[in-house]
């Protein structure tokens, strides 16, 4: 029977973890939870020079097969192999079904679904070979709720779910969990971004936080401990799993501001 027991230096120590798009948000936060728990870490990303020591930068583009297997060799070669991959990395879309492009739909696909398909074939060979071998990918709120304006971003990252469950399906026998994370809206760069285009920045952003039921956006920490633990050795009984950290918009419905309670 396993055990769960502390490690010393941390749970991580002596794991080697790659992060995708690791230079911002929800990859740096990960990537720097990872680390201070004793994880060798490198971050893939276009832009690593932006990654802090003790962070490995290595440059990957997860449009790029070549790349991508360059990348996870330099990894391979530089740290000793690779236990815990999070495919971190990805793209957001604006838009109903009628106005994003086919170019935008190509783009968002590959970098959310293939680019994860990509750098898990390459990293698989090594995971293989890992005591404590963990997929994490990132998937969304919109994996199963459907948010006006997202439907592109939305099915992409429906598929990212779907795609988790059929790898831990895959992998389960070779001792290879895969589970994802579906963060509700996060105070990351690229929500940043939206909110400094839109005309009235206060107030989009008070509804965003008005959606999720614990009145706030979520955090980019908040959401890489989550990563956190199902990359975990101390999970290791955990496979397929789906973890929401929206502030409860998923399971909780607040009532209506007008219904009092007798």
């Amino acid at each position: 029977m396993a055990s769960v027991e502390p490690v010393p230096g941390g749970e991580f120590a002596g794991l080697v973890a790659v992060v995708t798009g690791g230079a911002s948000g929800i990859g740096l936060a990960t990537a720097r939870f990872l680390a201070a728990r004793g994880a060798q870490v490198a971050c893939l990303d276009r832009n690593p020079p932006e990654v802090p020591a003790p962070l490995l930068g290595v440059t990957a583009d997860v449009t790029d097969d070549a790349a991508v297997r360059a990348a996870i060799e330099t990894v391979v070669a530089r740290l000793g192999g690779i236990d815990i991959l999070v495919n971190n990395a990805g793209i957001g879309a604006v838009g109903t079904v009628e106005e994003n492009t086919d170019e935008q739909w190509h783009e968002v696909l590959d970098v959310n679904v293939v680019g994860i398909a990509r750098v898990s074939r390459a990293a698989l060979p090594h995971l293989r070979r890992s005591r404590h071998a963990a997929i994490v990918n990132t998937a969304s709120i919109c994996s199963h709720t459907g948010l006006p304006q997202r439907v592109l971003y939305s099915a992409s990252k429906g598929a990212v779910q779907a795609l988790t469950l059929a790898m831990a399906a895959d992998h389960v026998t070779e001792g290879i969990r895969v589970c994802c994370v579906n963060p509700g809206t996060a105070d990351t760069p690229w929500v940043r971004r939206l909110l400094a285009a839109v005309d009235d920045p206060d107030a989009q952003l008070a509804t965003l936080q008005s959606r999720q039921p614990n009145g706030r956006l979520v955090s980019a920490d908040e959401v890489a401990a989550a990563i956190g633990y199902l990359a975990s050795p101390l999970a290791g009984a955990t496979t397929g799993t789906v973890l929401a950290v929206d502030g409860g918009s998923h399971a909780v419905r607040l009532p209506p501001p007008a219904d009092i309670r007798r």
